[in-house]
């Protein structure tokens, strides 16, 4: 089901500062009232995360620039009732005071981080000493996306329409506007999912409605229990090669079709990791034909989707050079869902942005893609799918 929309939150951190260096660094954050809070440990790479309920972070990203200790630094929501700050570090380090304190006669609680480089040793003992796994929110922790369970298929042609990044990942941001990618991409899903719900017998819905973090598996698992005949992925990428623009399709595959293809898996797979989620080890492959001629079949039908995505938007939307690409994106894995992951263009080349935030363009791309779909659904419906 789609994430119901959110109030927002009566926590507020309004401001927000760091300082420090590779031994030590301390992070303050001031809030409207006192905020609970726990500290975590990850390793691989090195992680301190910190949990606090819904949080409304009302301070820019840049006054948590990454300094000192730590090579990257990010918060946001993790879902309905909580928020994160994931701390990556450049070596091992250790929380030393983790502390809120009152200002101004109770009007400001300025919670205080401090943080010290530690030996592996120590960092080690951290880890195994904790009782606390790194699970995302909801469906994670208990199903895997190749096992969830799945009724019978509804008389709607459903679609899932994912708005890739969210909450604490913020995915890309635009090189001249700076906007964040999980906002482009969730308004695009929402523009795609309101053309979709208008042609006859389908059915569309959002796998995020709102500024909330989704784990991978999380966004597969919502397709199959809604049992979906599509799951359609929408990113925004940057490139380094600023020149590079135009929409891409990716579908699945153990092996990537070329090294932007394969970078660019390896970034959206990085998404659980820059939230602070444990990412779970593969699941035996199930030693079943059955289940291996499915996932066959549905990355065939993948495939003709792709294809059929090229050749509405051809003429229509701009393409980069060879449009239909394929990696091993941990988002494309549900063995009976056909899938692809679309990048819509590239928030590194101004003209792309430009188009990416031009609601008429959207509306645009929403209506080839809704061009492709029904194509797709009468080849599917005409082969018996």
């Amino acid at each position: 089901m789609a994430h119901a929309s959110e109030q927002a939150p009566s926590l507020v951190a309004n401001e927000a500062r760091i300082i420090g260096d590779e031994a030590r660094t301390r992070i303050v954050m001031e809030f409207n009232r006192e905020p609970e809070f726990e500290v975590h440990y990850l390793d691989s790479p090195t992680r301190i995360v910190v949990d606090f309920p819904a949080v409304g972070f009302s301070f820019p990203t840049s006054d948590l620039a990454p300094t000192g200790l730590f090579s990257d630094i990010r918060f946001g929501s993790m879902g309905e009732g909580s928020a994160r700050l994931v701390l990556t570090a450049k070596k091992p380090a250790h929380v030393v005071i983790a502390e809120t304190k009152s200002d101004d006669g109770g009007k400001i609680f300025r919670f205080v981080l401090d943080t010290e480089m530690a030996t592996k040793q120590k960092f080690a003992e951290l880890l195994k000493n904790q009782s606390w796994h790194a699970l995302a929110p909801a469906t994670t922790a208990s199903v895997t996306a190749d096992i969830a369970p799945k009724t019978s298929r509804q008389s709607d042609f459903v679609i899932a329409v994912d708005a890739g990044h969210g909450g604490i990942d913020a995915g890309a941001k635009g090189a001249v506007s700076g906007t964040d990618e999980k906002v482009i991409t969730l308004t695009f899903a929402k523009q795609l999912a309101d053309r979709l719900n208008k042609l006859p017998g389908i059915k569309a819905f959002l796998t995020r409605d709102d500024d909330t973090f989704l784990a991978l598996s999380e966004r597969v698992i919502l397709a199959r229990q809604q049992n979906a005949n599509l799951f359609i992925s929408v990113h925004a990428d940057t490139l380094k090669q600023k020149g590079i623009r135009g929409a891409t399709v990716y579908t699945i595959s153990d092996r990537a079709s070329d090294r932007m293809a394969q970078d660019l898996a390896e970034r959206e797979n990085l998404s659980d990791q820059i939230a602070g989620v444990t990412v779970q080890s593969e699941q035996p492959e199930v030693a079943d034909i059955l289940l291996d001629l499915t996932r066959r079949e549905t990355q065939a039908f993948s495939v003709t989707l792709a294809e059929n995505i090229v050749k509405s938007f051809e003429g229509q939307v701009g393409l980069i050079n060879n449009p239909h690409r394929y990696a091993g994106f941990q988002v494309l894995r549900a063995h009976d869902v056909p899938s692809v992951l679309l990048e819509l263009g590239f928030l590194s080349n101004p003209d792309d942005e430009k188009l990416l935030l031009d609601e008429a363009w959207r509306a645009k791309v929403a209506d080839t893609l809704a061009t492709a779909v029904t194509r797709y659904r009468a080849q599917a419906l005409a082969n018996g799918g």
